[in-house]
């Protein structure tokens, strides 16, 4: 399972992210997770809008463009939001709440899996 890495300062953001490219899998998610660690998540592709509806956890949300650069960054997103969407974004890494606490993920960055 891929890691999520800030090459712009070489930390590792998360430890277990699954990449999301199809449309059954972009449209769960992590719907049927009970519970989400903040070092585990998911990388959508083609994506620039997310809802929590139905969610259990709370998460946080970084939008990328199409090189993995960080255009937004929200944390602590509570269960059952409508929407929450990005201008410009072409992917969206979700992880468990709490994960922007313990590393630095800024606009500007660029993540990358490895």
């Amino acid at each position: 399972m891929p890691l999520l890495r800030n090459s712009t300062t070489g930390k590792i953001v998360a430890t277990r992210i699954d990449r999301l490219s199809t449309f059954l899998h972009r449209a769960v998610g992590l719907l049927a997770r009970t519970t989400l660690r903040p070092d585990e998540g998911v990388w959508i592709t083609s994506c620039r809008a997310i809802h929590t509806i139905g969610m259990r956890v709370p998460i946080d949300v970084i939008f990328v463009d199409r090189d993995g650069h960080v255009i937004r960054v929200v944390d602590n997103v509570r269960p059952n939001r409508i929407a929450i969407s990005c201008k410009g974004a072409q992917g969206v890494v979700e992880l468990g709440g709490g994960a922007l606490r313990e590393v630095d993920v800024l606009p500007g960055d660029v993540l990358e899996l490895v």
